[in-house]
């Protein structure tokens, strides 16, 4: 399991380096519906700052087919995770990366997404998680990453609305027809901004 795991590239462990470091917090990106790009069509992702000045994230409502016992059979852990593994994105797609549940960071290579909520990508770190408490977290194969300015760019251009992040959303059972609430959730606050204020009214 380890070995398979190490196929995390060097760059992931450039982006969050050392130990777990602490960011602003995640914002979560509805896509728009005209966004036609197989990849983010209808997705939600969770995204966060990284330290290298850009931002890391994972597709959150596309789940696979796939257990992770699949993935790694001779991995006796694996078999205990209950959810499938959820596809992250088009980056590094032979990696797997985690979202951890946890009041402390899980270990090295880990990002502080927002409180209790780390991004793991280290091998050994995603060990120990899956060895100590495989359901506190979800399992992605893949991840988005975007370079200084580029996700600031994309939402100005309109390709992303950006919501609060909440863990229960984050980790929601069923993802089916999460994309089209939170849309609407995004259109109501998008109408609730542009209504004048009673004050303005009054005068």
């Amino acid at each position: 399991m380890a070995s398979a795991l190490r196929s995390v590239i060097f760059l992931l462990l450039a982006v969050v380096g050392g130990g777990a470091i602490a960011q602003e917090e995640a914002i979560l990106l509805v896509a728009h519906p005209a966004f036609r790009d197989l990849e983010y069509r209808q997705t939600v992702l969770l995204a966060a700052p990284a330290p290298n000045g850009g931002h890391v994230g994972v597709i959150i409502n596309r789940p696979t087919r796939r257990s992770l016992e699949s993935l790694f059979p001779e991995h006796e852990p694996s078999k205990k995770v209950v959810e499938p593994v959820f596809y992250g994105g088009p980056f590094s797609r032979g990696a797997l990366v985690a979202l951890v549940r946890s009041h402390d960071a899980p270990g090295a290579g880990s990002v502080l997404l927002m409180k209790d909520l780390y991004l793991a990508f280290r091998a050994n770190t995603i060990d120990h998680v899956i060895e100590t408490t495989p359901n506190e977290a979800r399992y992605f194969v893949g991840y988005v990453g975007w370079r200084p300015g580029e996700l600031k760019s994309e939402i100005d251009r309109g390709l992303w609305s950006v919501l609060d992040a909440q863990v229960d959303t984050v980790f929601r059972k069923d993802t089916e027809g999460l994309w089209e609430e939170l849309l609407q959730s995004t259109r109501r606050i998008r109408a609730g901004d542009s209504l004048p204020s009673p004050l303005a009214v009054a005068r």
